[in-house]
């Protein structure tokens, strides 16, 4: 395959709503660009980048792909992103791997959940920013229309690059109102005659929005009251680059018109990775500017990992810098560990073709790395500088995790790992409190894609329940408890004798032993028994299964017995003392409080306020920012398990909100008995 320098690569990414036609959109580009010999169709099950078996069966993009086209001598990269909220971890993950971010919005939609994402998202990166208004040949299709929508409610104006020829069932072409030109399929003719006036209003709007970025254009505008096209494309060029212009482009995936336009005007006014060559990144805790090149030091990014049953695990990678070859030994500063790059691949879909090398600016695949994973930095060994670390969404959806069958949980954590490395957003861990796998991520629909993929590909069956608060037990006032424990059944007998006094600590001071003995009324060598015992008791819960916190225990009295004495009983006496005596100093649960931060367009911010109140919520403060409020709240975490679905459901889909662990805080006595009483019902079965 042919090798293409810095200036004539290309690397978008498709992102938009779930339904805007990303997919289709990219078969189009390969099948109009004859990379492939056929045009797939989702209805199908046959597009290139759709190849996932369950993608397949849902007919939508479920996890990143990446597929790639030759185009007037130009190599063009394409990440297609999954449209639906669940998944957007892997558009997170991706966006150091391209320089353009395309924005797909459909023209007969509106302001789409998924084009309010997928532009929130991109707030504050230093990435080109392109609009492409698709499904231009639906009924009801418009173009300015969609572009005002996203004006009003995204914060910046999209210029048009290209105007559609027609609208609905009558588009035809589009016009490029730069080298004003109408272009239908590859061919170039004149600006049809009724268009004119549209066009040149449309030129003029684009050299104002150009001038604006540069002082040298900006007086040259002035003086002539437009722009040469040499200047008008060499300022477009940059502004695109800087983020100050957001062009905008159109086209219809589903039948093909405007398509190899837009393919054109990515190449004459897109950045390129040559162009985007300063890289932030960080060495220790300072941040370090890096020139990419070329011939330059090595450096890479590894953006996604999918793993396939028989060819093992596929790293993307995208190189910024030098030249990555089979057999190179490189560094990845997050596992701190090397690795030797095998086999790669250059990847259409999940059609591999092999290389030797993947050069500065181009994405390919390798397989088979032994400790570098996603998110990490490939560097000369010598190296320690990395790409910036990447700030993922907290969890909005929690599940506990549990094989079907007995015999396949000695393996569910090992196929696990394989099946959620591919998407960061997805956590697993083994809550020690609750005694639970808890699967945590972004949305229902992504959980059980996993339970899907570990049945499909690995024949492991899983099932989802809703987790157990990890509520803790403690009192709230102070005892005295006693106990002998004493038996005696022919041969040596068991004895010894504690007391206590109980009394709870300041929240967080967690458990205090305390060895008031005097007098060698019980041997100093039977005390670690003592605390062990409490320890083992605190660990399992007294009055509802939950552990032991924030106690002190003062041990002042008690007796033994030459003979009989031992450590199991000192353990057995302390742990009957502390259960007697807990229940006398007013014992209550505590459960976990988590800060929320909701974000919600400003006109559902009074069922989203009533709806707190109701899910013993407080809240903490409120902020505008643009549409959206950001409302601070804090909720009991067995309120925010279930708070997602109802969040989409007030806001339309448009609520969102982070999390993080704040405090333990007490139960209502209501809840408190219920909890107790369950965990009673449950122990006498």
């Amino acid at each position: 395959m042919k090798e293409y320098s810095m200036k004539k690569l290309r690397n978008l990414m498709l992102m938009g709503s779930s339904g805007s036609g990303k997919t289709t959109l990219a078969e189009q580009i390969f099948y109009q660009s004859k990379i492939t010999n056929r045009l797939g169709k989702i209805d199908e099950g046959n597009t290139t980048m759709d190849f996932d078996p369950e993608e397949i069966a849902k007919k939508m993009t479920l996890g990143l792909s990446i597929g790639y086209t030759n185009y007037l001598d130009h190599k063009i990269n394409i990440l297609d992103a999954p449209g639906y909220p669940d998944f957007v971890g892997d558009a997170i993950v991706a966006l150091p791997a391209v320089e353009n971010v395309v924005v797909v919005a459909n023209a007969t939609g509106g302001f789409e959940v998924g084009l309010e994402l997928a532009l929130e998202q991109l707030e504050g990166k230093k990435k080109a920013k392109i609009i492409l208004v698709n499904r231009m040949d639906n009924e009801h299709a418009d173009y300015d229309k969609t572009l005002e929508a996203i004006h009003e409610n995204a914060g910046f104006n999209p210029v048009r690059i290209h105007i559609p020829i027609g609208k609905e069932g009558a588009f035809t072409g589009v016009v490029d109102i730069i080298r004003q030109k109408a272009i239908s399929g590859a061919t170039e003719s004149e600006i049809p005659a009724d268009m004119a006036d549209i066009v040149e209003e449309a030129r003029m709007q684009l050299m104002e929005a150009v001038a604006e970025t540069d002082e040298e254009l900006l007086n040259e505008f002035l003086e002539n009251m437009e722009l040469s096209e040499t200047s008008l494309i060499a300022g477009l060029k940059k502004a695109i680059t800087t983020g100050d212009i957001v062009p905008a482009f159109v086209c219809s995936a589903g039948t093909g018109v405007g398509v190899l336009a837009f393919l054109k005007g990515v190449i004459d006014y897109l950045p390129s990775p040559a162009d985007c060559n300063t890289i932030e990144l960080v060495e220790g805790e300072q941040p370090k500017d890096f020139i990419a090149s070329e011939n330059g030091e090595l450096l890479g990014y590894i953006f996604k990992l999918y793993a396939d049953p028989s060819m093992g695990d596929f790293a993307y990678v995208r190189m910024h810098s030098g030249t990555l070859k089979t057999g190179t030994e490189f560094y990845s500063p997050e596992k701190d560990s090397k690795d030797k790059a095998g086999n790669m691949y250059y990847l259409l879909g999940k059609n591999r073709h092999d290389c030797s090398e993947i050069r500065a600016g181009d994405i390919g695949a390798l397989v088979k790395l032994k400790n570098a994973r996603v998110m990490n930095s490939i560097v000369a060994p010598n190296a320690r500088h990395a790409f910036m670390p990447i700030e993922l969404p907290t969890a909005t959806t929690w599940q506990a995790l549990k094989a079907v069958n007995q015999s396949d949980e000695d393996k569910i954590g090992t196929v696990l790992q394989r099946v959620i490395a591919e998407d960061p957003t997805i956590r697993y861990e083994l809550n020690v409190e609750t005694h639970e796998n808890l699967l945590s991520g972004m949305g229902d629909q992504q959980l059980l894609l996993v339970l899907k993929k570990l049945k499909n590909r690995y024949k492991v069956e899983a099932e989802l329940k809703t987790p157990r608060i990890p509520y803790k037990e403690t009192i709230t006032a102070g005892a005295e408890s006693q106990y002998r424990h004493k038996k005696q059944s022919g041969g040596r007998g068991q004895y010894g004798e504690v007391y206590f006094r109980i009394k709870p600590t300041e929240r967080g001071e967690g458990f205090q032993f305390i060895n008031s003995i005097v007098g060698g009324v019980i041997p100093s060598n039977f005390i670690p028994a003592i605390e062990k015992g409490l320890i083992e008791t605190m660990e399992k819960g007294i009055i509802a299964g939950y552990q032991v916190v924030d106690v002190s225990v003062d041990v002042y009295f008690g007796s033994y017995h030459d003979v009989d004495s031992s450590e199991m009983a000192f353990k057995i006496a302390s742990s009957m003392a502390l259960k007697e005596g807990f229940k006398k100093c007013r014992p209550i649960l505590l459960e976990p409080i988590h800060n929320l931060v909701i974000i919600v367009p400003s006109e559902y911010m009074g069922d989203v306020m009533g709806d707190i109140s109701t899910r013993r919520g407080r809240i903490m403060g409120m902020e505008q920012r643009g549409k959206k409020q950001h409302l601070n709240a804090q909720m009991p975490i067995a309120e925010v398990y279930n708070y997602f679905p109802a969040l989409k459901s007030f806001t339309q889909g448009r609520g969102r909100f982070t999390q993080e662990f704040s405090h333990y805080e007490r139960v209502p006595e209501d809840i408190t008995q219920k909890v107790i009483a369950a965990w009673q019902d449950n122990d006498t079965q």
